[in-house]
């Protein structure tokens, strides 16, 4: 085998794309510093009982492991950030008040998570702690929708949903811990015959609004009157429609179309309220995701109120459209005084400035520069370059 060969799903990042990239996460990151969210940087490997806490088995298989060879633990590879920074918020910072957090860094994924998709996402996001209250949730949702205006990804498609609303039916049915996983399973695959045949003992009562969330799909005004309908007035139902009522008015302006899907149960394990993905007709899968998870710190001893989102930069790059990288300067092999003070000026400006060690005419154009550095009667001066 060719030792230039990379691993399925493993991708290098070549000048133009990591240039663009990094300028993406820079504007995001300067975007999200604007509205007060503090910028941390976890570690990629932890041990990995600190990353694998949502009780998730995709999570479980997603993760690489690996055996210390300094303390003989099991450790892992982070195949996501938010449970890394609920650490840092719950363990290390211990604030009272709110707390605004951001990220950016690689994790990584045994398997990828959607059709030719890289298993080194570049991920990048926010986390907002210690508010319990809606407007912490559209305050997360809005920044998204903005954060991808933003890098100009448009035409967004945002579905919302609520994982208290299959919460309080699983409650009211009486399921076990083994059924209730069960049927999120099925829920998840839109498999609508297999949660008949799993619910065929209970009443009519609590079997049929379990049945109807795959069918509580579409347009947000629309899915809300008929889940007022066919769902129980449970107080946890109640009050998770309104809040999807409230979000999907206050949202409206940022997207092109707002969806409720009821089944939608994306981390469920330690989703705790509402969830949502943002899509875009140039990706099979969401580009931006998150949720509620006021539970997650526990297992770092504080549980908090929490919510927040996460994208893939990688993912993004490929729905914007493609900006050239500027040209640069020519500038000949030279050491005097005058011409390491012509080239620091126009480095200091902000201008590219290569020098042509080989001199080679032919080599010239993978430079990149589309002007030269010339010296006229004693002076450097720059000049159009043509090939």
């Amino acid at each position: 085998m060719s030792n230039w060969l990379l691993p399925e799903n493993i991708q290098d990042v070549l000048p133009d794309e990591a240039w663009h990239i990094e300028q993406m996460r820079a504007r995001i990151l300067e975007r999200l510093r604007l509205s007060g969210y503090q910028l941390v940087s976890p570690p990629l490997l932890e041990y990995a009982e600190s990353l694998l806490i949502d009780g998730s088995r995709d999570m479980e298989l997603r993760t690489f492991k690996l055996v210390d060879q300094m303390s003989g633990r099991t450790l892992a590879l982070r195949a996501d950030i938010t449970p890394q920074v609920a650490r840092i918020d719950a363990h290390l910072l211990n604030r009272q008040g709110v707390t605004r957090l951001c990220y950016a860094g690689s994790v990584l994924h045994t398997q990828p998570v959607g059709i030719a998709r890289t298993r080194e996402l570049l991920q990048i996001g926010a986390e907002l702690y210690g508010a319990s209250s809606l407007n912490a949730d559209i305050e997360i949702q809005q920044l998204m929708l903005e954060v991808l205006a933003l890098i100009g990804v448009s035409g967004v498609h945002l579905d919302l949903g609520h994982v208290g609303v299959f919460r309080a039916l699983a409650r009211q049915a009486g399921l076990s811990p083994a059924q209730e996983a069960e049927l999120f399973g099925l829920l998840q695959r839109k498999d609508s015959a297999g949660a008949r045949v799993l619910l065929a003992g209970l009443p009519e009562a609590v079997r049929a609004p379990l049945l109807s969330l795959p069918t509580l799909y579409g347009a947000a005004g629309d899915v809300l009157a008929r889940a007022r309908q066919l769902l129980p007035a449970l107080p946890q139902i109640v009050a998770a429609l309104d809040e999807l009522e409230i979000c999907s008015a206050a949202l409206q302006p940022l997207a092109q179309e707002i969806s409720i899907d009821l089944a939608e149960l994306r981390g469920y394990h330690y989703h705790s309220g509402m969830v949502f993905a943002a899509y875009h007709a140039g990706s099979h899968d969401a580009i931006a995701q998150g949720g509620r998870y006021d539970e997650l710190g526990k297992c770092f001893g504080r549980a908090r109120p929490a919510t927040g989102f996460s994208m893939d930069l990688r993912e993004l790059y490929r729905l914007v459209a493609p900006v050239a990288m500027p040209k640069g300067i020519l500038a000949p092999q030279r050491q005097e005084a005058a011409w390491l003070a012509a080239v620091q000026a126009l480095r200091a400006s902000g201008e590219i400035v290569v020098v042509d060690w080989l001199g080679d005419a032919g080599q010239r154009a993978e430079l990149n520069c589309d002007r030269q550095l010339v010296e006229q009667d004693g002076a450097w001066v720059i000049e159009s370059l043509s090939w």
